[in-house]
């Protein structure tokens, strides 16, 4: 699957394999960046500014990768998810949401059918969209990371109960 995990945009004019080469390595070290970022600034409590920074190291990024990789690939991915935890740690539901919405078609390509990685986006979805107001989404969500769990974890897992309490209860 390493080829679908680093796909290319598909255009008239396709970048090069030195273009795709330079991405890759730009897309490593930006990943790197984010990571000691954000290591540093845990340690420091992170501040609204400080947050506003990270979200906008994302933000650049995916702006600047995008125009080489497809959604789909795991550097894009990487991205998106750091940008949804910082939207998460701000309470931007909305934002959040946003990169999870982009997150999840790629992860039910890229994992298998019963990953545990793509229940638990699902599960992240589903609380969003609760949050957010939007029942039907949400419920929905919050089955499908269900049907996940119930095949990796068992029908009787705590998980699995804790996830049906919360649909009983909106």
């Amino acid at each position: 699957q390493d080829k679908a995990k680093l796909e290319i945009c598909k255009l008239n004019d396709p970048p090069s394999a030195e273009t795709i080469k330079d991405m890759i390595k730009y897309a490593r070290n930006v990943i790197e960046e984010f990571r000691r970022a954000k290591h540093y600034k845990y340690i420091l409590c992170l501040t609204l500014t400080s947050l506003v920074e990270l979200l906008e190291i994302c933000e650049l990024s995916l702006d600047k990768m995008g125009a080489v990789f497809e959604d789909s690939n795991v550097y894009m991915l990487h991205m998106r998810y750091q940008a949804m935890g910082v939207c998460l740690y701000v309470q931007d539901w909305e934002g959040a949401l946003c990169y999870g919405q982009k997150i999840i078609r790629p992860y039910s390509k890229h994992y298998p059918s019963y990953s545990l990685n793509v229940a638990s986006m699902w599960l992240k979805l589903g609380r969003l969209y609760m949050a957010l107001k939007n029942r039907t989404a949400g419920v929905k969500a919050l089955k499908r990371a269900i049907a996940i769990m119930e095949v990796a974890h068992g029908k009787d897992h705590p998980y699995i109960s804790e996830i049906k309490k919360e649909l009983e209860d909106h």
